[in-house]
């Protein structure tokens, strides 16, 4: 067998072996032919055809040489999954060969043929592609909406002379000026002097360290000089030198799809304060909503809370060690095939797809959710709302069976699924090519048909189970630009879209049940302000990791995110120590959402659960609870005040979790502090990131302040120092609030 696949998997920082690249090939760059072959194969051959822009004809035959194997972006020797890595290995070996594109505007059709030992031959079908190149475009080739920046004579495009496939043009930076923003970004503040893209991924952890991120946009702030902003109007993958090959510009390349000498791009600008910026942005891609009072309460869950009797043991350690919770998030609940139906429910699978309601389920006492709906009431008249874990895709293995066989078949027969082109290039489903589930089709919640279908399957899990909200993740898995959605756009423009209508699909149905849009999702793109609540992803338990999670939370928030938060202290890995969970509780007070979560660890002892008690346990520290409860405490005392300055925030687009440079974007401190910021309009938050802090340096902002913990005054702008016992973290409260918010900050109130 000899396989060659033109675009790969689509993973956006790996090539494949078997793919073209690049895919578009550009004049005179190295262009690689490559393959996957069985081992009877013992040579492989490139044919290949060009015909240059004169109409001159040539033909060669190039050998192949073998290559390391890779795929979905992992080499055989690497990667976090084992044996797909040993079934790579076991499938034979690679090729490629490579060699300089020919002129632009040339056509190039080619086959590769595999030769056993005996001279048997195998060919791949006929590919065909033209080849593009750079050339200089007018001015007006990106479109500007508000006062242009672009700079003169800084557009060039990427074409084979029939269509645009990139554009690159250039942005003034002045001396002075930092650039912020770009979605969630997990490594720094200021962008200045590096390089990034935007394109949705899931970084399994260590997000800051590889500069990736779940929930990107091309969207960034310009603050320091006159106040300015853009946005990249496209869905498609966009990449920023921001001053990194010229301290003085900002260089932009999109991917681009038009006819040659048509506009390709169009870049919205703005003038003015962050906030005013950030206004114009959300005037355009939708603004937040206001969610109920109670998402700023605890969250709570763990993947190995996967029985009620679990799940309601945890809630009951809430109750005995007096720590309020507000929400419970069960990830583990449902069959993990159609994740529809509890585990262990009993039921007759509906052959055409079709939805269930609650009596059709029949729930065993020895099971492992005897009575979800007694359970979820229990829990509410405890005032604890509940939210069900979800993946959009319908899973292929283990070979689907009942109810998961008829929604794959249904799905296909309905039409509501993401498609992708076969070899003959007539479309079939879309297989998920990501290393999580793979395989899966996955439905196109882009569609609100095909939404609808989706969601009506979930409608008696709010309706009747009474669940108040869902967990919308892994919203990255659509992987490859020749991906083809229902409404004809391909996967370059469709699949960062994805998430945003992922979440938007769950939160239409919650409301249409007269609940509440609660979404928690970790993937998303412009357009997902206007779609519930985020939460920064999968990360170890290391101080790094707080580190890289604060700044992906004020990022976020100055790119329009309202309610954002993380898995405190961490979720995956060793349990962290006291000292880390308690100064990542105490951070964690002080945005928008509050939870903790911790991974599967296959109920392995010791057990790895975040809970305070599992934590005191485990680490023989008895400050943990106590530390614990009295935050958990002061975030229900501060749930009036969180609701209050949310609505602010909708109304002026301020963000809750606001970076200094919001109020003050000339101060020096903002950038030299950058993991300090403001709640609302009247805390100054600074929290202890460093281990072993004792004594902890904040740098205020003008204005007049008093110490939350002590009630001193404190003048800013000032640096001050103050000794950081484990029960405090700096706050500081703006003097003309402090009548009303001192009893927040009294110990017992």
């Amino acid at each position: 067998m000899i396989r060659h696949r033109p675009h790969g998997s689509g993973h956006p920082y790996s090539v494949d072996t078997e793919q073209r690249q690049p895919v578009d090939p550009v004049a005179g760059e190295p262009l690689t032919l490559g393959a996957r072959a069985t081992p009877d194969l013992v040579a492989v051959e490139a044919e290949l055809v060009t015909v240059d822009p004169q109409g001159v004809r040539t033909e060669q035959r190039m050998p192949l040489e073998r290559v390391s194997r890779t795929s979905r972006g992992q080499s055989i020797d690497g990667g976090h999954l084992a044996s797909a890595q040993a079934r790579l290995a076991r499938g034979g070996g690679g090729w490629a060969i490579t060699l300089d594109a020919p002129a632009a505007g040339s056509g190039i059709r080619y086959r590769l043929t595999g030769r056993t030992a005996e001279g048997a031959e195998q060919h791949t079908r006929w590919f065909d592609t033209r080849v593009s190149g750079w050339q200089a475009a007018a001015d007006d080739a990106v479109t500007a909406d508000g006062r242009t920046r672009v700079v003169p004579g800084s557009v060039s495009v990427l074409t084979d002379g029939q269509r645009v496939r990139r554009v690159r043009f250039a942005l003034p930076l002045a001396e002075g000026e930092h650039v912020t923003g770009f979605g969630e970004r997990f490594d720094a503040l200021d962008h200045r002097g590096t390089q990034l893209d935007s394109v949705v991924f899931e970084q399994y952890k260590s997000q800051g360290a590889e500069r990736k991120t779940y929930l990107p946009m091309p969207f960034a702030h310009v603050v320091g000089g006159a106040g300015w902003g853009f946005h990249v109007r496209t869905s498609r993958r966009a990449w920023f030198d921001v001053g990194a090959t010229d301290p003085g510009l900002l260089v932009v390349e999109v991917e681009a799809d038009a006819a040659a000498g048509e506009p390709a791009v169009t870049v919205a600008f703005y003038d003015g304060t962050p906030t005013a910026v950030l206004d114009a942005f959300l005037d355009e891609v939708g603004r937040p909503e206001e969610l109920p009072d109670w998402v700023f309460r605890l969250w709570a869950s763990g993947n190995e809370w996967n029985t009620q009797a679990e799940a309601m043991r945890q809630m009951d350690l809430h109750r005995e060690h007096d720590v309020p919770v507000g929400s419970l998030v069960i990830e583990a609940w449902s069959d993990e095939r159609t994740f529809t139906a509890f585990r262990d429910a009993r039921y007759e699978p509906n052959d055409d797809g079709a939805p269930h309601r609650l009596a059709d389920f029949e729930f065993p006492a020895d099971g492992a959710w005897p009575d979800p709906k007694g359970m979820v009431d229990e829990l509410h008249s405890r005032d604890i709302r509940v939210h069900l874990w979800q993946i959009p895709l319908l899973k292929a293995r283990p070979h689907p069976t009942g109810q998961a066989l008829a929604d794959a078949l249904a799905a296909e027969r309905e039409g509501v699924l993401i498609r992708e082109p076969n070899a003959r290039g007539e479309l079939r489903p879309y297989r998920n090519r990501g290393w999580w589930f793979p395989l899966s089709t996955m439905p196109d919640l882009t569609d609100e048909r095909a939404a609808r279908w989706w969601t009506e399957k979930r409608r008696y899990l709010v309706e009747e189970v009474g669940i108040d909200g869902f967990k919308t993740d892994g919203g990255e898995h659509a992987w490859g630009r020749e991906l083809v959605y229902l409404d004809g756009r391909r996967g370059d423009e469709g699949n960062n879209r994805f998430p945003v209508a992922y979440a938007k699909a769950y939160g239409d149905l919650l409301r249409s049940a007269g609940k509440a849009p609660v979404t928690f999702s970790r993937a998303g793109f412009t357009g997902s302000q206007a779609h519930g609540a985020f939460w920064a992803g999968d990360e170890n338990s290391t101080w790094e990791a707080f580190r890289w999670s604060m700044y992906a939370g004020l990022s976020a928030a100055a790119s329009g995110i309202l309610y954002w938060g993380w898995d405190i202290a961490g979720f995956s890995g060793p349990l962290p120590s006291p000292e880390l969970y308690l100064r990542a509780t105490a951070a964690s007070t002080f945005v928008p959402i509050m939870q903790y979560h911790s991974e599967f660890n296959h109920h392995r002892t010791p057990s790895r659960d975040r809970t305070p008690w599992n934590l005191a346990e485990q680490s023989g520290d008895d400050r943990v609870i106590a530390v614990f409860r009295d935050f958990a405490k002061l975030r229900e005392r501060l749930v009036p005040y969180l609701a209050a300055e949310a609505a602010e925030s909708v109304r002026t687009s301020a963000p809750l979790m606001r970076p200094v440079y919001f109020d003050h974007p000339a101060l020096e401190t903002a950038w030299s502090h950058p993991l300090q910021w403001m709640l609302g309009r009247d805390l100054f938050v600074s929290p202890v990131l460093t281990e072993g802090e004792v004594e902890h340096e904040t740098a205020l902002p003008p204005g007049e302040w008093v110490d939350a913990w002590t009630g001193d005054a404190v003048a800013g702008p000032a640096v001050v120092r103050a000794a950081v016992p484990i029960d405090r973290i700096p706050v500081y409260v703006r003097a003309a609030a402090w009548p009303e918010l001192r009893a927040t900050f009294a110990a017992g109130a």
